[in-house]
């Protein structure tokens, strides 16, 4: 697929992935459309973008109301006349034991993450049957393949998107509507940031890392030539694979080289995204 001309739009975009995919879609020619809920970052980011040459806009919206994410769409096609990309990428975590996960931290887990992704994908769909093609990509987690001790809650909403996408796979078999998971390791983010600032902790690992650019860079790569999933850390492959062969060593590998909390959680932490 040229990517030249091509329009993309791209759901947490104000920082971390979302704005990584947002910089190097429109460094190779794709308008992108950016959508988060931080109105001054996605300013800044559209002039960036803008002053480099590339094509942008951007619109304060909320993953989790059904009304912002078809609004998002719209303005894609109404301010650049078509839709070829949608990038779910808006999406938060939290580390804790199952009985210490609050259940409306769960819940806003799985509105933001997941639903956050249905709408998306929903708003979407109906452009790219009409116009014949059109590519869905979800920014998942390999937590979302393996799950790890102590993430449970962000595992599952991962895990939903991997399945999402799969369901999606076989209902467009054969036509050119494509759909893609990613599955990024520990990436460089304000993954950690935010916890520290919502729930008074951030965590750390022992795993692989990569940069918020590899990543993008993987995506770039399947827009231009669509595969169903990617692992920018092109070795994390191996975690499903091993996973699905020997379940009870993997249990015991993610346990030794999994997240550690770094802090102690205040007790009067905040949610959020």
């Amino acid at each position: 697929m040229p990517l030249t001309g091509r329009v993309a739009v791209i759901t947490g975009a104000s920082s971390g992935i979302g704005l990584a995919c947002a910089e190097a879609l429109s460094r190779a020619g794709v308008a992108v459309v950016m959508g988060a809920r931080r109105t001054e970052r996605l300013e800044d980011a559209v002039a960036r973008i803008r002053g480099a040459g590339g094509r942008a806009a951007a619109m304060t919206m909320d993953v989790t109301v059904e009304a912002d994410v078809i609004r998002l769409v719209a303005q894609a096609r109404s301010t650049f006349g078509r839709l070829d990309v949608a990038i779910c990428n808006a999406g938060f975590g939290y580390y804790g034991t199952l009985e210490g996960t609050p259940p409306e931290i769960m819940r806003r887990m799985m509105d933001v993450n997941f639903l956050g992704t249905f709408y998306t994908a929903r708003a979407a769909l109906p452009i790219f049957r009409e116009q014949g093609h059109g590519h869905l990509i979800f920014i998942s987690s390999i937590v979302g393949r393996r799950g790890i001790p102590l993430m449970g809650g962000y595992s599952a909403s991962k895990a939903a998107q991997a399945g999402l996408a799969e369901s999606l796979r076989s209902e467009l078999a054969g036509t050119n509507i494509h759909t893609s998971a990613v599955y990024p390791v520990s990436t460089d983010t304000e993954f950690r940031s935010a916890m520290q600032r919502d729930y008074g902790y951030s965590v750390s690992g022992l795993g692989p890392k990569q940069s918020v650019s590899e990543v993008a860079a993987a995506i770039v790569r399947c827009v231009e030539h669509p595969r169903a999933e990617v692992y920018p850390h092109k070795t994390s492959r191996a975690l499903a694979v091993l996973n699905a062969v020997a379940p009870a060593f993997t249990d015991r590998l993610v346990r030794r080289y999994g997240r550690r909390r770094d802090g102690e959680m205040d007790a009067a932490g905040r949610g959020g995204d």
